[in-house]
């Protein structure tokens, strides 16, 4: 563990919340550019919500935030120092990378606060960076550790070429990937997601994360990717760029939501849009490793169009024999009669999993764009779900402090 935080550093660190407040984005939107006139730096970022004007620049000013209001309960921050660990292992961020974003956060809050970013500020909020980095760094070195540890397993970026590509709907499309020196995989959480590298034009490379689609079987991994309209153009890249034989780099599978080995309580997956990809992963696994588990897969969709993956979702569930399969359409074509295609049409509320599922004993999964996890999530916890129980991942921006 790093050296405790002084005294002076915590309260100067809470003086300082309302400026943070007031000026968070400010500040991170100037980190960010700071970073970016570096290319070796720039080139570690996910640039999909990052820069000026991006939905990044919000999510990191609150996590900033947050931590200057629990810097003194930072058991507080032990789920988001979890996550960040394992989006740096995704993104290759080694301990070196972490004085270009301390410099480039202290020059940020002193462009930003002028005058009011004394000398003694700028040293609390350094040592309070480096309390952070310490935490995470030694977070990371466990996990790096464990991963080269297993069969299969490596760090860094690995070269795999594409297996099979398979149309899954008219917005997703599956990709296997096989490594290309031939060796065994390190076997995934069933939940976990791939970071992977893709050459999107000559000296341009961009990283995107996206969850592994199949349980963990030693040679392959899957990923079933929309293909957004929107962004940079890294799906579109590889639904229309990246055919069978291609070649992507690839660090080993990483995140904190996922199955637990042993799960001792009714499992509820709950999936919106293209979120069904860790669940379809988790109930393979289920399905395989877990005879007797009560599970139930439920999945909104907008319709038959885009909802993909279902024939194996319910063969899976009928070979287990314990799980069960309910559909949504929130907006169903003509030829999408309800209880052909689709159980309901409308959305997943809290109120249907009450009287539909194993409500008060269940642990509950729960990935998709974050409209989906806000109609639900509070609603859990206002129903009395403890916190511990509700697991969840969603698409957009995260709440990384030191890079995303």
């Amino acid at each position: 563990m790093p050296k405790p935080l002084s005294p002076r550093t915590i309260e100067l660190v809470k003086l300082s919340v309302p400026a943070i407040a007031a000026h968070g984005s400010d500040i991170t939107r100037r980190m960010y550019s700071i970073l970016f006139q570096d290319d070796h730096i720039r080139e570690l970022f996910n640039h999909a919500n990052q820069g000026e004007g991006g939905s990044q620049v919000k999510a990191l000013a609150g996590a900033i935030l947050a931590y200057a209001q629990n810097i003194e309960n930072l058991g507080a921050l032990v789920p988001v120092v979890e996550r960040i660990a394992h989006k740096h292992i995704g993104y290759h961020i080694l301990p070196e990378h972490y004085p270009f974003v301390a410099k480039a956060l202290l020059t940020a809050i002193a462009d930003v606060l002028g005058e009011a970013a004394t000398p003694e500020l700028l040293d609390a909020w350094g040592e309070a960076y480096w309390f952070l980095a310490d935490i995470l760094k030694e977070r990371e070195l466990e996990i790096r550790t464990q991963l080269e540890a297993q069969t299969g397993g490596w760090t860094g970026w690995r070269p795999f070429r594409i297996e099979a590509k398979i149309r899954e709907s008219s917005v997703v499309t599956s990709f296997i990937l096989r490594p290309e020196d031939g060796r065994p995989v390190v076997r995934q959480k069933p939940g976990q997601y791939l970071t992977v590298r893709l050459p999107l034009a000559p000296g341009e490379t961009v990283k995107r994360n996206y969850s592994i689609s199949s349980a963990p079987n030693n040679e392959t991994y899957r990923i079933s990717v929309k293909r957004e309209t929107n962004g940079q153009g890294a799906s579109k890249y590889l639904h229309d760029q990246m055919d069978v034989g291609a070649v992507l780099e690839v660090t080993p599978p990483a995140g904190d939501f996922y199955l637990p080995e042993e799960p001792t309580r009714p499992v509820v997956l709950l999936s919106g849009g293209v979120g069904l990809t860790p669940m379809v992963s988790i109930l393979e696994a289920i399905s395989s490793e877990y005879p007797e588990l009560e599970t139930h897969f439920v999945h909104g969709a907008l319709n038959s169009q885009t909802h993909a993956m279902d024939r194996h979702v319910r063969k899976l569930a009928s070979n287990h024999g314990r799980a069960t399969v309910k559909t949504f359409y929130s907006e169903p074509t003509a030829d999408d009669a309800e209880g052909l295609s689709h159980d309901h049409d409308g959305f997943v509320s809290v109120s249907w999993l009450k009287e539909n599922t194993p409500f008060d004993a269940a642990d509950f999964y729960i990935c998709g764009p974050k409209p989906f996890l806000s109609a639900l999530v509070p609603g859990l916890l206002k129903e009395g779900i403890r916190p511990d129980r509700i697991h969840y991942e969603f698409f957009g921006p995260t709440t990384e402090l030191i890079a995303a």
